[in-house]
C-alpha cells in the first residue's frame, strides 16, 4: 500500500515488449507527429499570412490547428522517448503537467469545434446577420472564452485528480497520463469528487454535442432549400470538413470512454487512445485542406513564394 505522497514517478504502459517493435512504434509516432506538425504549421502560416483568409471561419481554424499542435506535442514526445530508450517512467510532476496539458488542448479543441459549428450555422442560416453576429470582436471573445474555459476545466480536473490518495501502486494502463487510469490506482472510497466532476464534464460535453447536432439539422434544412445545385454544393463544401473532424473527434473519444467493460482490453484501449489522441491532429489539416479551395490556393501560393525566395 502506498499513497500519493510517497510516489515520485508513474509507470506508463509500454507500447511494445520487443526491441524491434519499440523502434517500429517510435518511427510510426515520429511520422505521425511530423505530419501533424507540418500540416497544422502550414495552416497556421497560411491563415496568418493570407489577408484574404482573415475571416471568422479561418480564424477559428487557426485556433483549432494550435490546439492540435498542443495536444500531439503533449503525449507523443514522451511516448517516443520511452520507446526509443526502453523505459516506462514519468515523474509525478511530469504526469500532472501532461494530464493538465492534454485536458487543456483536448477540451479547447472540443469547444472550438462547437464554436465553428455556430459559425457555419450563422453563415448558412443567417447570412445577412453574419457580419454582426461574428464580427472580429465577437470572434476574439468566443475564442478567448474557449481557451479560458479549457484552462479552468483542466486545472479543476488536474488539481482534484492529484489530490486523491493513491493506494494501488503507480502503474498506469495507458501510454500517457489520463484521469481514468489514475482513478484506477486511487482509493476507491475517495474518488467521489472526481466522479462528480466527470459527471459534470459529461453533461457539458453532451450539451455541446446536442448544440452541434441541432445546428447541423438546421444547416442541412437550409441547404436543401437552396434552389441551385452549385449553391448547395458550395454550402456543403464548407460544412463537410468541419462535420468530418467533429465526427472523428467525438466518435473515437466517446467509444474510448463509453465502451462496455466486457470488450475492454489493454490492446484495444491502447489502439483507441491512439485514435482519439494522436490521429486527429494529423488528419485534421488534411481534411480541411482537401475540401477548402481557398485554403488550398493560399497554401500553394505560400509554398510557391517560399520556393521562389530560395
Amino acid at each position: 500500500m502506498s499513497n500519493s505522497s510517497s510516489i515520485s514517478h508513474f509507470l506508463l504502459l509500454a507500447l511494445a515488449e520487443t526491441r524491434q517493435l519499440q523502434l517500429l512504434h517510435f518511427c510510426l509516432l515520429l511520422g505521425i507527429s511530423l505530419a501533424a506538425l507540418l500540416g497544422n504549421g502550414l495552416i497556421i502560416s497560411a491563415v496568418a499570412c493570407g489577408h484574404h483568409l482573415h475571416t471568422p471561419m479561418f480564424f477559428f481554424l487557426l485556433n483549432l490547428a494550435l490546439s492540435d499542435l498542443g495536444s500531439i506535442c503533449t503525449t507523443v514526445p514522451k511516448a517516443m522517448h520511452n520507446s526509443l530508450w526502453d523505459t516506462r517512467n514519468i515523474s509525478y510532476t511530469g504526469c500532472a503537467a501532461q494530464l493538465f496539458s492534454f485536458l487543456f488542448f483536448i477540451s479547447a479543441e472540443y469547444f472550438l469545434l462547437t464554436i465553428m459549428c455556430y459559425d457555419r450555422y450563422v453563415s448558412i442560416c443567417k447570412p445577412l446577420h453574419y457580419g454582426t453576429l461574428l464580427g472580429s470582436r465577437a470572434c476574439a471573445h468566443m475564442a478567448a472564452a474557449a481557451w479560458a474555459s479549457a484552462f479552468l476545466y483542466s486545472l479543476l480536473h488536474t488539481a482534484n485528480t492529484f489530490s486523491l490518495p493513491l493506494c494501488h501502486g503507480s502503474a498506469l494502463g495507458q501510454f500517457f497520463c489520463e484521469i481514468p487510469q489514475i482513478l484506477k490506482i486511487s482509493c476507491s472510497q475517495s474518488n467521489l469528487r472526481e466522479i462528480w466532476l466527470l459527471a459534470f464534464s459529461s453533461c457539458l460535453g453532451f450539451g455541446c454535442f446536442v448544440f452541434i447536432v441541432f445546428s447541423y439539422v438546421q444547416i442541412f434544412r437550409a441547404v436543401l432549400r437552396i434552389p441551385s445545385e452549385q449553391g448547395r454544393h458550395k454550402a456543403f463544401s464548407t460544412c463537410l470538413p468541419h462535420l468530418a473532424v467533429v465526427s472523428l473527434f467525438i466518435s473515437t473519444a466517446s467509444f474510448t470512454y463509453l465502451k462496455p467493460p466486457s470488450i475492454s482490453s489493454p490492446s484495444l484501449d491502447l489502439a483507441l487512445s491512439v485514435l482519439y489522441s494522436v490521429v486527429p491532429p494529423a488528419l485534421n489539416p488534411l481534411i480541411y485542406s482537401l475540401r477548402n479551395q481557398e485554403l488550398k490556393a493560399a497554401l500553394r501560393k505560400m509554398m510557391t513564394l517560399s520556393f521562389q525566395k530560395r
